[in-house]
């Protein structure tokens, strides 16, 4: 087929060959770039069942788009040939590079995780691969990793969380047949169930051994020997060459390997998580030699205090039994001698049936608290019960009655034995703060519960409800520090969501401050208060002070993951201390594990250092947990796909946003950007209202986003005071604004770029001052 055309595409040469097709290198005609070209071959040109796989193959890769997985670009039929059009990869498939040498210990757990990223881009959207081997994983000259071969993949319906799944029907997967592998299938496919996410793990699980011992896990010396060792045998440890891999390397192997589907990780995504923490401590191999190793540093003892369950008779005492949880996960979070997971992550864990040991892997901890609370008119009893999740063994269970009252005092006498029992060393001012309370009446707290619950639901009919019982909660009974700073966390989110006109968010702004200043009075203590008086110096453009107080809140409450993240945030965009930034963004990894935007929060360092394709990779589950959601970060996504250089998939996203909220700012914000991207001045400048005039230079990543649409429609003049507002917010990376900041670039050449450069280092002086 060398040198003929299929549409415009020129065949310039054969790149290979298999069972599903022949592969081309090709030139896109029309957009001037190699491509690659599938072509079912002539035998297969009538065989019904080869040609559903070869669709089936484009109509996954068609619903994907994620850095990990093969893009396709068209898919076609032209003089009886079937052809798929994807990105051309130059590179070698993982099965070549094995033949050649066995993966070092971290280039292998790279390649793993990026394999479970793009997987769980595919669970995402229902599609399970069925067919993970080395030649269907492919590493590209520059390092990238790609999974290819959607041939097997089988399309199911999104669960809700702990549904069975059912499969669509399609050629290929009726009860009792055989797809995939032989020495990758998992213990379902062996036996001809229908295979699911968990189903993918486990083959990935064979081929992270395979890349780490330099032999298949199940290997045996026929087929039917191998499935059987699939079906029974035990999962084999990673110990070659005299080094030893460590415990918890072989125990996430050993967890994908697990013969039941319940009993492996969950997800992709957590599967991901677990691999990139190894990448940031130690290496997972020590000497077997005589030499005896430096003593390793103690290790920081780690507690997640799970939802307490609501054993009274009213099922609407559910928020008093979480907030009894939360405030001794408060108490807890002020140790700096203890790692205390987010309220956050904990809560996906309410209702679950998972034992302590699953909780304590899938949240990285050692130790976990179970609890129930009784509360019936004034009378209360909680039970408490501690618990080493590696050996399941319970170092202490506890039952405390009394009344409404008493409440306080039972928080503290559990916080105090979950400090005991793990033998942290308090220091006086800890010790001082675990046993102090800035509110004493209960009645208060519970309307605190009650108006935090609304708040954390951030729409707008939860901010109304939150805010009516907080001004009847102080009517009734004075100020506290805790109702006024739900108060100001209301008035924060007003402004934070693009709620009502923009005209009234600096009084909003204003309130949020007043509010959590009085706090910080009434409670000198009070984190949450101090976090809140940073966001709003955050989102009045004065990046210096909030970072003052992020650095604060952090001190104040060294286990809160917000306060991490965004203080590593802050530092990331502002382009100075990017080593401290990606501790801090890490660190919040470690204390909110299971949160979307924790797991993504490395997306932030990427980006600003111009490696749009690695934060998409990491932004993945943060993009799928915000898809109905009217967050103004949700514009994050669509444009860096177009930094990346996927406009088509922008656009696609940037309809939906549109589509989902047509009257929002946030929709209002997409449309100009699309109707930018495609080059259509006259609608994008209507799209361009007073209304989102006011409320854009709001936000940072809208500024942002304006400056770039008008850059793109070539009204230079339009674009720079945007920039300028977005270098006020704190985009003073000077490397990210000259060098990685794709759309800006026909601005570099004008004097009031450099201007502005001069403005960003000074902003950046007084950041770097302060970190």
């Amino acid at each position: 087929m060398i040198r003929q055309t299929l549409s415009h595409y020129r065949i310039t040469a054969k790149l290979g060959q298999g069972g599903m097709g022949e592969v081309y290198r090709a030139e896109d005609t029309n957009l001037s770039r190699q491509v690659a070209i599938k072509v079912l071959p002539d035998e297969f040109a009538h065989d019904a069942e080869r040609l559903a796989r070869f669709e089936r193959e484009a109509r996954a890769l068609a619903a994907l788009s994620h850095p990990n997985i093969l893009a396709i670009f068209d898919f076609g039929k032209e003089a009886g040939i079937t052809y798929a059009v994807t990105e051309l990869l130059e590179g070698e498939t993982l099965r070549q590079r094995l033949v050649r040498e066995r993966l070092p210990w971290r280039k292998a757990i790279e390649v793993a995780a990026a394999v479970a990223d793009g997987l769980a881009a595919a669970h995402g959207k229902g599609i399970i691969h069925r067919d993970i081997k080395p030649e269907n994983v492919f590493i590209t000259g520059d390092g990238r990793v790609k999974v290819l071969d959607f041939g097997l993949a089988r399309l199911q319906p999104l669960p809700a969380w702990g549904e069975a799944t059912t499969a669509l029907s399609d050629p290929g997967t009726a009860a009792g047949t055989v797809l995939g592998t032989v020495g990758y299938m998992a213990p379902e496919q062996v036996r001809g169930q229908p295979a699911d996410a968990r189903s993918d793990i486990f083959t990935l699980g064979c081929l992270l051994y395979e890349m780490l011992a330099g032999k298949r896990a199940f290997a045996r010396e026929t087929a039917a020997e191998t499935m059987t060792a699939i079906l029974k045998d035990p999962a084999p440890e990673v110990s070659v060459s005299g080094i030893e891999a460590t415990p918890e390397l072989n125990r996430i192997i050993g967890h994908c390997l697990e013969k039941k589907p319940g009993e492996r990780f969950q997800s992709a995504s957590d599967l991901s998580f677990h691999l990139k923490s190894l990448l940031t401590g130690a290496a997972p191999a020590r000497p077997s030699s005589g030499i005896e190793a430096p003593a390793a540093k103690p290790e920081t003892p780690s507690i997640a205090v799970l939802p307490f369950a609501n054993l009274s008779p009213d099922p609407e005492q559910e928020y008093f039994c979480d907030g009894i949880a939360e405030e001794i996960t408060a108490d807890l979070s002020q140790l700096q001698s203890l790692r205390v997971i987010s309220r956050s992550s904990t809560i996906r864990m309410k209702g679950t049936q998972k034992d302590a040991r699953t909780i304590g892997r899938e949240l990285g901890v050692r130790y976990v608290m179970e609890g129930s609370v009784r509360k019936a008119g004034n009378r209360l009893r909680v039970t408490a019960q501690l618990i080493d999740s590696i050996n399941d063994r319970h170092l202490w269970a506890q039952k405390y009655e009394g009344t409404l009252d008493d409440v306080f005092d039972i928080q503290e006498k559990v916080a105090r034995s979950a400090v005991e029992a793990l033998r942290v060393k308090l220091t006086d001012d800890e010790s001082r703060r675990l046993g102090s309370r800035s509110i004493g009446d209960v009645r208060v707290w519970e309307v605190y519960l009650q108006a935090r619950r609304e708040a954390w639901l951030m729409s707008p009919a939860s901010l109304e409800r939150a805010m009516s019982l907080v001004k009847k909660g102080v009517s009734v009974f004075g100020e506290s520090d805790l109702l006024l700073t739900v108060e100001a966390l209301i008035h924060q989110q007003y402004v934070n969501l693009m709620l009502g006109p923009a005209r009234d968010y600096p009084s909003q702004l204003q309130e949020a401050r007043i509010c959590a200043a009085r706090a910080l009075e009434l409670n000198p203590h009070s984190g949450a208060a101090q976090l809140i008086l940073g966001l709003v110096a955050h989102q009045s453009a004065r990046p210096a002070e909030a970072l003052a107080c992020f650095k604060q809140a952090t001190v104040m409450n060294p286990n809160d993951p917000d306060s991490n993240t965004i203080q590593g945030f802050v530092l990331a965009v502002g382009g100075c201390d990017l080593e401290g930034a990606r501790r801090l963004l890490q660190r919040g990894v470690e204390l909110d594990p299971l949160s979307a935007i924790s797991r993504g929060a490395l997306g932030w360092l990427y980006w600003f250092q111009g490696s749009y394709s690695a934060a998409l990779s990491e932004f993945v589950d943060w993009e799928r947990e915000l898809e109905s959601e009217r967050s103004p970060f949700r514009l994050i996504f669509p444009w860096l796909y177009a930094a990346n250089g996927n406009t088509a998939e922008a656009l696609r996203l940037l309809d939906t946003i549109v589509a989902d909220s047509p009257h929002h700012i946030v929709s209002a914000a997409a449309g100009f950007f699309d109707q930018a991207l495609r080059g259509n001045k006259a609608e994008a400048r209507a799209a361009v209202t007073q209304e989102l005039r006011e409320a854009a230079c709001w936000d940072d990543y809208h500024c942002l986003l304006m400056a770039d649409g008008y850059v793109l429609l070539g009204e230079h003049d339009e674009a720079f005071p945007w920039l300028e507002r977005a270098i006020e917010y704190g985009f003073t990376n000077e490397a990210f604004l000259c060098e990685h900041e794709p759309f800006i670039r026909p601005l570099r050449s004008d004097p009031r770029f450099a201007a502005l450069l001069e403005k960003a280092g000074r902003l950046r002086q007084a950041l770097e001052e302060i970190a």
